[in-house]
């Protein structure tokens, strides 16, 4: 149950006085509270200011400046409304203090508000930002206008916060400013030495500073208070990371135990021999599997390292102890195509495969379920259809996830409970930095696989404007002559109303007029069917040319393709260049890859071609990909309910995530019940980054 105290906080929006029904929806909209559920008052509070306007420069007209906010005691002369019939002339009001004269300028200023907020005769203090019109000072709609014994009312140092369509600034401060007040009394999570050493205030007062700041520099990124909620909301998400750990790897109770029979067939029936980097992976694999806790290893590797042959031999390794594998990929194609790699190496060491997907004829899928049930298959492939409810596994030992970066730590629980003990291993090609490894799999151990296989080529990168087409067309069909095979990668499939992009489609028709039939086209629109019969088709070398959409961005292996077009490459992110490109260069002949642009490039966009043309190396690149989309959207967050930030900036506050991974463990395993005072302070901390999914993974003791 949530603690009493922090009732206050989770109260409904509409219980605040002034927020009606119109205004709470809004709110619920605008903070995105969980379906179904309103915005609290806690939403308010954790919505952080962008930036801080500082009125404080009380001056006289004489000594203020065009475009300073300044803050004026002036004595009210005169008004000069527009002439009737005349919106458009502006309001002017005239005033005065001792070292000179100013207007104060409204523009469809209606109802007579004006005169009442700015009397003849009397004095006001006006803030707002100093601009000139013919030749004097004036301000344009100021923003606030008291009067003398109402100065204290004026905010001098005021947050600016992110608005949405129908909520005004005022608004907004006022609920901010009864947010705060709301906060009570918490338990410390920080333990003293730390707030001392990093002279960080408590909760509370850190959020004083944040959202009516004193100074400004109270209220700075990279001032203490917003340092201080930094860290508590990594402390949070690490806190949680911990907990599923410990629920994944807690009551494990089987330590498997191999023969090497198994993986000595399938390394034999291998064409290459494993790289270092493999064999070191396999260990981490191997000792996690024996051991009596439950694995969850996430297994990093660049773009054709070679994960795949890695999972292959855990899953044959698992075949050895008696128990069933499952790999499930993100869609279909890519699990046929696991199928296609892994079944022969797999059928020739003696294990039994098979492939499961939602599409396959009834008969066939009821054959695989019953051998599924009864331990007749060894190693089942597909996507997510795998752990749906008629899906039963005689007995599931190990669960692969290829590709599933986007998986939240909740989704993860639940595919290792098809398998009362079943292990984990999560495969990404997306080469993830440090810090949102942290973020995003701080309950996972971790495996990198760095060096691509021994054969695999460096792939020519160059940048050039779609001016070239007819160059690049050339080059194309001379390069095809030779029997070569290309992609030629677009970002939309169909034509667009509000994009001046050239579409898959568009091109497609294009290039068929110059290539014919050796031409073909794949999207994601197109039947899992169709994808399969062109992907046969271009990997037989019965098509030369593959027009494509991303579709093809992961996991789609055919060595003979050495050519790789992406147009628009401006529009397509980092991390998608890159695995468009690892495409190519899966063979052991040389690769290319064109990046074509249309001008006039963005300084972010030119950043980004820059740095794939200067590197090859997925982890440099996710670093500077990091850095150039700031917090960003680098693993899909905001499209998979993973974590995104409200108070941690990361670019500023990355440091702070391994002051919280250390603090999360060691807390955890100093007290893995949470319980006491320190207990209750951290599991108050949960409630308040709203993190109570997790409390429920507590366990006694």
């Amino acid at each position: 149950m949530r603690p009493e105290n922090l009732q206050p906080l989770f109260r409904s929006l509409h219980a605040i006085k002034g927020v009606g029904d119109k205004l709470a929806a809004l709110l619920t909209r605008f903070f995105g509270a969980p379906d179904g559920q309103e915005a609290i008052v806690l939403d308010v509070l954790m919505h952080m200011p962008s930036g801080v306007v500082d009125r404080r420069r009380q001056v006289g007209i004489a000594e203020a400046y065009l475009n300073q906010i300044v803050t004026l005691r002036l004595h009210i002369d005169r008004h000069q409304p527009p002439p009737r019939g005349k919106p458009h002339i502006p309001h002017r009001v005239f005033a005065h203090d001792e070292t000179g004269e100013i207007s104060l300028v409204f523009f469809r200023a209606q109802g007579g508000w004006v005169e009442k907020a700015l009397p003849v005769g009397e004095e006001r203090y006006v803030s707002g930002k100093i601009d000139f019109f013919n030749g004097e000072k004036q301000i344009t709609h100021p923003d606030y206008i008291v009067e003398p014994d109402r100065f204290a009312s004026l905010p001098l140092v005021e947050p600016v916060y992110p608005l949405t369509n129908g909520l005004s600034s005022k608004a907004l401060a006022k609920l901010v400013r009864q947010a705060v007040e709301a906060i009570p009394t918490l338990p410390e999570w920080i333990d003293t030495a730390t707030l001392d050493q990093r002279k960080w205030p408590d909760f509370a007062r850190a959020m004083h500073m944040v959202h009516l700041p004193d100074n400004p520099g109270e209220a700075e990124l990279w001032a203490p208070a917003r340092q201080r909620l930094a860290y508590d909301e990594y402390l949070a998400g690490q806190i949680t990371l911990q907990l599923v750990r410990s629920t994944m790897i807690a009551d494990r109770g089987i330590a498997r135990q191999f023969t090497a029979d198994i993986t000595a067939r399938v390394a034999a029936a291998l064409p290459f021999s494993l790289t270092e980097g493999q064999k070191l992976a396999l260990n981490d694999i191997y000792r996690d599997l024996a051991s009596e806790d439950r694995m969850s290893r996430l297994l990093q590797g660049d773009v054709g390292s070679g994960k795949t042959v890695v999972a292959l031999m855990a899953m044959a390794a698992m075949a050895e102890s008696g128990a069933q594998s499952a790999l499930m990929a993100p869609t279909e194609l890519l699990a046929a195509q696991h199928f296609r790699t892994i079944a022969p190496l797999a059928e020739a060491a003696g294990l039994r495969c098979a492939l499961l997907t939602g599409k396959m004829p009834a008969a066939e899928r009821r054959e695989i379920l019953a051998d599924l049930a009864d331990g007749g298959i060894d190693i089942v492939m597909g996507t997510h259809a795998l752990f749906q409810s008629g899906v039963a596994f005689h007995d599931l030992g190990l669960t692969v996830v290829d590709e599933q970066h986007r998986f939240g730590v909740h989704q993860r629980l639940a595919l290792s409970d098809k398998g009362k003990h079943a292990d984990l291993l999560v495969m990404t090609a997306t080469p993830i930095p440090r810090t949102l490894v942290l973020t995003h799999f701080g309950d996972m151990a971790v495996s990198v696989l760095k060096e691509k296989p021994r054969g695999r080529q460096p792939i020519d990168t160059a940048v050039l404007s779609i001016g070239d087409y007819h160059r690049v067309i050339g080059r194309l069909e001379a390069k095809l002559a030779e029997g070569a095979q290309a992609y030629w990668v677009c970002p939309l499939v169909e034509e667009s109303e509000t994009l001046e992009v050239v579409s898959a489609e568009d091109r497609f028709a294009e290039l068929r007029q110059v290539f014919g039939d050796q031409v073909a086209i794949i999207h994601g629109r197109m039947s899992s069917a169709a994808k399969q019969e062109v992907m046969e088709r271009f990997k037989a070398d019965g098509i030369k040319l593959l027009v494509a959409t991303t579709v093809i961005e992961v996991g789609v292996d055919v060595p003979n393709a050495t050519i790789m077009i992406i147009e628009h490459a401006e529009r397509f992110g980092l991390a998608q260049l890159h695995q468009l490109r690892g495409r190519v260069g899966r063979g052991s002949q040389r690769s290319a890859c064109l990046l074509l642009y249309k001008d006039p490039l963005s300084e972010t966009a030119k950043a980004r071609l820059d740095t794939i043309k200067s590197t090859e190396d997925g982890f440099e690149i996710a670093e500077r990909d990091l850095e150039l989309r700031g917090q960003g959207d680098i693993l899909g967050t905001r499209q998979s309910g993973m974590p995104g930030y409200r108070l941690a900036v990361p670019d500023v506050h990355r440091h702070l995530l391994e002051f919280a991974h250390d603090d999360a463990k060691a807390l955890m395993q100093r007290n893995p019940g949470l319980t006491g005072p320190d207990g209750e302070a951290a599991r108050t901390l949960l409630y308040l980054f709203r993190k109570d999914l997790a409390i429920p993974l507590i366990r006694a003791g």
